[in-house]
């Protein structure tokens, strides 16, 4: 067991010191892309001012034999992107023959641009010490000027029972995804959807007592309610930060709005996007909506120093819900700061 005062250390002479808090820039969606697709990464510098993070995918969806071309497009789209722009990566799985390659390449030849690696099917504090260790090595032989950060996505049952070791496994962490597809496939959950809902798993009222024969009441469930929970809660206690992932069904807009909202309201900061389309509706969700940036104002102007019980608009607020505004209201203020739309919509 490492000393907690070792977090403050670097693991490799010459790599940059540790982070103590994990950067507080909005991240609501993660847009994916494919560089080894020319006409994909082409427009990756428009994309890239729509999107709060864009990321090069290097795992699953690209084929094997265009592993090495999405690596070197990585690599020339990090040097040619905007000062501004926030670019991730996913390398693949930690078992696979390319991710050594992947992370080696990352980080010498595109360090100063990378700001965070995505590290899939992540089952244990062990798979994040490996990549820290590893990172840091390249961070210090590359003279990297800061650290790049690390996020696991929760793909296999294993990796669940461990989520709140693997989120506090290094101060590299910036955050945890829900990888629905796999993490199905883990758990032989009886579906082959990406990520949302399924008609089958579902409540039912009981029958009436009247008339037993009478159609009864159904409502569909959500089967990631427990998992995204427990992600948020894992994320949220080690200062770490929370993100529903892909939602598969591009051509389902409403559904793949009601499953980010689901995720919003439970605490994720944002959520993956694998098209265009799906980047509007992120912005939307994990935007807080004017009307309640407005009360949460409210409270917070009517309860300055968050003690004793007020009644603000004939509802009972004390100290927990001014908690709950400061929430909303820090959200809004740094969204507002990249967004004048929002900023004037929130009134900051």
């Amino acid at each position: 067991m490492r000393n907690p005062r070792d977090f403050l250390k670097p693991l490799a002479n010459g790599a940059p010191q540790p982070l103590l808090d994990v950067p507080a820039t909005p991240s609501r969606m993660i847009h994916f892309f494919d560089p080894s697709n020319e006409k994909m990464a082409a427009k990756v510098p428009d994309i890239a001012q729509q999107a709060d993070v864009v990321l090069g995918n290097l795992e699953d969806g690209v084929p094997a034999d265009r592993k090495e071309a999405a690596r070197a497009g990585l690599v020339e789209i990090a040097k040619s992107l905007a000062p501004e722009a926030t670019l991730w990566t996913r390398v693949n799985s930690l078992e696979s023959p390319w991710v050594l390659d992947d992370i080696t390449a990352a980080v010498l030849e595109a360090g100063d641009k990378i700001d965070v690696i995505m590290l899939p099917k992540v089952e244990g504090p062990w798979d994040i010490h490996y990549a820290d260790r590893l990172i840091a090595q390249l961070e210090a032989k590359a003279g990297v000027r800061r650290p790049i950060l690390i996020h696991a996505i929760l793909e296999t049952a294993l990796g669940m029972a461990n989520v709140e070791e693997i989120a506090s496994a290094s101060p590299r962490m910036q955050g945890i995804s829900l990888g629905p597809a796999d993490l199905a496939a883990s758990r032989r959950m009886k579906t082959t959807r990406v990520g949302g809902g399924h008609p089958g798993y579902r409540v039912l009222d009981d029958p009436d007592p009247a008339n037993p024969e009478a159609p009864r009441a159904s409502a569909q469930q959500d089967p990631w309610h427990y998992t995204l929970a427990r992600m948020v809660d894992a994320c949220t206690a080690t200062g770490i930060l929370p993100y529903y992932g892909p939602y598969g069904d591009i051509k389902d807009v409403a559904g793949c709005e009601a499953q980010f909202r689901a995720a919003f309201l439970l605490g994720c900061v944002g959520t993956w996007s694998l098209h265009p389309v799906q980047i509007g509706i992120a912005k939307k969700v994990f935007s807080p909506d004017p009307d309640e940036v407005a009360f949460a104002k409210k409270v917070i102007d009517a309860i300055p120093d968050g003690r004793g019980v007020h009644m603000i608009d004939g509802k009972m607020q004390d100290d927990a819900t001014w908690k709950q505004a400061q929430v909303m209201v820090t959200l809004a203020k740094s969204l507002a700061e990249r967004d004048p739309e929002l900023a004037e919509a929130y009134g900051l």
